[in-house]
């Protein structure tokens, strides 16, 4: 007969380290198309005892060059975060794929931020602590909402009454100096691929192209003297897609003008995949964790 093995744990009355996920809640629906996001809250935001708590509250966007987010893709990292004290929000936004040119996802993202402050309650959400993290074209978007906050130029009419400007931001390898990236200024030819994003982006010709890439191009968004919220920004150095450089030069510019700014050399990582590790996201969270 095989030995038993018998354990008692204590129970767990707080929900610590547990974390819920509410599904598909629409925050928008004035431009026709209907936009969600996906809401992660510690559990025990649940609990009836913890109805008038608050949490800080992350919203994070999905690189996707600038189509419609796979909210899914980071979820099991996102919650983690979750587990560990934040609410979190993944969003979608308005795709270029589907005619949408820019700045309509900025638009969208900021209103989803304006959508979280008007149901703080509801959410458990502190509204005095929104921060803001994306990938790749999220992560561009990220640059702009925490250059730009309560800009009139990107504000709509759903939920104006309230701000969409953030306290911290992490940009995981966001294109920051749009006419380098998709035009090369150093002479050479962009890929058919990077055109082709371009051309939905921004616009077939290129005055429209140049007219929509002053509109979200972070590198240009920066005012001296302006206070801003803190930058985190993350890069791999062998990143085929958006170049090592565009954080680079993103983290330069701002430093010069005296933003706080930290700045992540993922050695050897490519765009997505390897670049990530659970090193990284404890840098991330350790940042979120001192500035939100």
């Amino acid at each position: 007969m095989y030995p038993m093995k018998f354990t008692t744990i204590k129970h767990n009355p707080s929900l610590s380290g547990m974390a819920s996920w509410l599904r598909d809640i629409p925050y928008s629906t004035a431009t026709g198309v209907e936009l969600k996001m996906q809401i992660l809250t510690p559990w025990a935001a649940n609990k009836p005892a913890n109805a008038e708590k608050r949490w800080p509250c992350i919203v994070f966007v999905q690189g996707s060059a600038w189509a419609f987010p796979d909210v899914a893709f980071e979820l099991p990292q996102l919650g983690e975060f979750a587990r560990n004290g934040y609410v979190v929000a993944t969003v979608t936004h308005r795709s270029s794929r589907d005619g949408y040119k820019a700045p309509a996802f900025l638009e969208d993202v900021k209103t989803a931020i304006r959508f979280l402050r008007k149901n703080a309650a509801k959410y458990h959400v502190d509204a005095d602590r929104i921060g803001i993290w994306g990938t790749s074209s999220g992560g561009n978007t990220a640059l702009l909402v925490g250059l730009t906050g309560d800009d009139p130029l990107y504000k709509t009419d759903e939920y104006s009454e309230y701000s969409d400007a953030v306290k911290t931001v992490v940009d995981c390898f966001g294109p920051a100096d749009l006419p380098d990236q998709f035009t090369k200024e150093d002479g050479s030819k962009p890929s058919d691929e990077a055109l082709s994003i371009a051309a939905r982006l921004l616009g077939e010709t290129r005055e429209e192209q140049m007219k929509r890439a002053a509109l979200i191009n972070p590198i240009q968004k920066i005012v001296p003297h302006k206070k801003y919220p803190p930058f985190m920004l993350l890069h791999g150095d062998h990143d085929e897609q958006v170049p090592y450089s565009q954080s680079q030069k993103m983290a330069e510019a701002l430093c010069k003008n005296d933003v706080h700014t930290e700045f992540v050399r993922v050695e050897g990582a490519p765009h997505e995949g390897s670049f990530w590790s659970r090193n990284l996201l404890s840098l991330i969270e350790d940042f979120i964790g001192r500035t939100l």
